[in-house]
């Protein structure tokens, strides 16, 4: 091999026939200026490569940016001569800050000639600083992980059980890493290429979480410079094994002008019970992906990268999430060590300034704690958690927190948005002030959307004499949509009634419960909060007392006795008054409360009726499933057979 050759061109896409398109020459691409560190492998003349990012137009999806697949492309990658074993190399000190909002700075070491040639210009080309400034949506790393686990909870629908956060060690370097893997269906070749394009997603149900085929992309670059994926899939029968990079390392190092992915994909070998290597195009393209994948991976052989499918089953992926970003204090964002059984944020726990009783019981609810730790954040993450799926982090179960279980003096208010359409559209909130209030100061609204959580403790109530502290509210709106991070909604005409409709919700119920937790309610009549008044200063005790003595009283005909009954009467006429304004006040609650379990009562029998509905789609289910089994068995049983005739067979070479 050469020593000292320059890199070559990546001709990734163009829109035009192949017929009017010439195959593009190869010419030399020069490398960065900075120079290597001492003990960087030698640069040496590459084979060509196949571009794997965006497919023309494969079976089952369609990529928003097309690619010519017929010819080899090289890749900009210098390589070490092939030592007689494998050894791990360290690589290079990476140029690019390890800051994440610091990271965008992006410099092509050449633009790529082959752009002006004839048919070039229709050329769509995506720079890889698109990925720093794609992921730059995600303002939380949380927001982010929180992707990826939105994209296990989709594989419920494929069979996933599980969703595993955990940290892992790169091999290189012994740096931390992060890594989330799941049992869910998995991807053939084909859907693991769509799934590291851009903009294509076949998530078109209800059902599913995701919808805009950006979330894998921006979270895993918000969480890290690379990320490795590895994939096990069996449809049509056929196990297949996929290995992709997305490497923003990589293509800074090697200054490309367009976003690379290598891959790699096996398949299953009936006759020798193994994995082979799966040639899309010729054992060339395939050797220069895998040794991108090599040299850029936290994995420096290809056994170590098999290994990796050891613990994935029959069905499943893992993402390892590696080069993770800093803050701006120079310290790693994700935090692996204060908490052996959490991943914290790095910096993120505020000290509050309160007494002690208040601070440990705000620090401890998980209001508070959801910003700093992913246990907290994830524990409320999901409405509902589906039935037999666990979120497993750090090698622990997360506990689903059901917020509505905090709450004292509970109400459900229902809200029908007004939608063009939509007019049997109804929302029910449940609302109350939360354990531990006034001196737990939350408040706000958990807004999901299809069973995922948008807003957490979304402030609507904002005002600088506490009125609203302490409540919180429940709610699910699917009628609104939500931004392409899941932190937020768009701001719609809808959104805006409902945060409308929120805050009158807030001092609603306030207005009418406040005094519960001792603040003066002045909406009540003057009766009742007087006689509030009086039971938080126990200052009610001889009026409650004063009919009884009365009555067994001997009655005095002196003026000091005339008076001191005349006393006792004005204070008995003082608690008539109040019980009957206190009476009038509960007749009103009262109706209001009947009205609504009216309403809810309305609502229930409907969800019952869908409840019927769903249980006779799950005996359905659960019939074919049993039928699907059946047929696998049977199918098992006769591949087995004739495995064995196969080899029984004596079978004899003619020369």
């Amino acid at each position: 091999m050469r020593s000292g050759a320059a890199a070559e061109v990546i001709d990734l896409c163009s829109d035009d026939d192949e017929e009017s398109v010439p195959v593009a020459s190869t010419s030399a691409l020069a490398c960065r200026s900075a120079p290597f560190s001492a003990h960087d492998v030698s640069p040496c003349e590459l084979p060509d490569v196949k571009p794997l990012l965006y497919p023309l137009h494969p079976p089952g999806c369609g990529a928003l940016v097309p690619v010519k697949d017929e010819e080899p492309v090289p890749v900009p990658v210098p390589l070490a001569a092939e030592p007689s074993e494998p050894t791990r190399a360290l690589l290079p000190p990476p140029r690019l800050c390890r800051q994440f909002w610091k990271s965008g700075e992006y410099t092509v070491a050449r633009r790529n000639p082959d752009a002006d040639a004839p048919g070039g210009r229709n050329r769509l080309r995506i720079n890889p600083k698109f990925l720093h400034s794609n992921a730059t949506s995600h303002k939380w790393a949380f927001g982010a992980i929180a992707e990826l686990l939105d994209n296990a909870i989709d594989e419920v629908n494929n069979g996933a059980t599980f969703v595993r956060v955990n940290k892992f060690t790169n091999p290189r370097d012994g740096s931390p890493s992060l890594l989330i893997q799941d049992d869910g269906g998995g991807m053939d070749p084909e859907a693991l290429r769509c799934c590291m394009s851009f903009g294509f997603s076949d998530k078109q149900s209800d059902a599913f979480i995701g919808q805009y085929g950006n979330g894998f992309k921006t979270s895993t670059m918000r969480l890290g410079a690379d990320v490795i994926v590895l994939t096990q899939n069996q449809k049509n029968w056929t196990p297949t094994r996929s290995i992709g990079l997305l490497s923003y390392t990589f293509l800074m190092e090697t200054g490309c002008d367009d976003v690379l992915v290598p891959t790699v994909d096996y398949q299953y070998d009936l006759t020798t019970a193994s994995y082979t290597q799966l040639l899309r195009h010729n054992q060339k393209l395939f050797s220069s992906n895998l040794a991108i994948l090599l040299k850029w991976s936290p994995f420096a052989t290809e056994a170590e990268l098999i290994k990796q499918f050891d613990d994935i089953g029959d069905h499943g992926t893992k993402i390892i999430v590696f080069n993770l970003w800093f803050n701006d204090d120079g310290d790693m964002e994700l935090d692996f060590n204060s908490d052996k059984k959490d991943v914290l944020i790095t910096g993120a726990q505020k000290k509050v300034k309160a007494s002690k009783r208040e601070k440990a019981e705000m620090q401890n609810y998980v209001a508070n704690r959801l910003r700093y730790s992913l246990r907290a954040y994830a524990s409320i993450l999901y409405l509902r958690v589906p039935d037999n799926f666990r979120i497993i982090l750090r090698g622990r179960d997360v506990d689903s927190h059901n917020v509505v279980n905090d709450l004292m003096y509970r109400e459900c208010v229902l809200y029908k948005p007004q939608i063009a359409g939509l007019t049997e559209l109804s929302i029910i909130t449940t609302i109350g002030f939360v354990k531990g209030a006034p001196d737990t100061d939350v408040q706000g609204f958990n807004v999901y959307h299809k069973n995922r959580l948008i807003t957490p403790f979304w402030k609507v109530a904002n005002n600088s004499y506490g009125k609203g502290r302490g409540v919180v509210g429940i709610l699910e709106a699917n009628f609104i949509k939500p931004t392409h991070d899941k932190q937020d909604f768009e701001k719609s005409v809808l959104y805006q009634r409902l945060e409308t409709r929120l805050k009158e919700m807030t001092y609603e119920y306030w207005g009418l419960h406040c005094h519960r937790l001792g603040y003066d309610n002045k909406s009540l009549p003057k009766a009742s909060r007087a006689l509030s008044r009086a039971k938080r200063t126990d200052a009610g005790n001889y009026l409650t007392s004063a009919p009884e003595q009365l009555l067994s009283a001997d009655v005095s005909t002196s003026s000091s006795a005339q008076s001191r009954l005349k006393r006792n009467f004005d204070a008995l006429g003082a608690i008539t008054d109040i019980n009957n304004d206190q009476i009038k006040h509960r007749e009103v609650i009262q109706r209001r409360r009947f009205n609504e379990h009216k309403t809810l009562k309305l609502e229930n029998d409907r969800l019952r009726h869908e409840c019927l509905q769903y249980e006779e789609s799950e005996k359905q289910l659960a019939m074919k499933e049993q039928k699907l089994r059946h047929q696998i068995a049977e199918e098992r049983k006769k591949y087995e057979e004739l495995l064995e005739e196969l080899k029984s067979l004596d079978v004899k070479l003619e020369i």
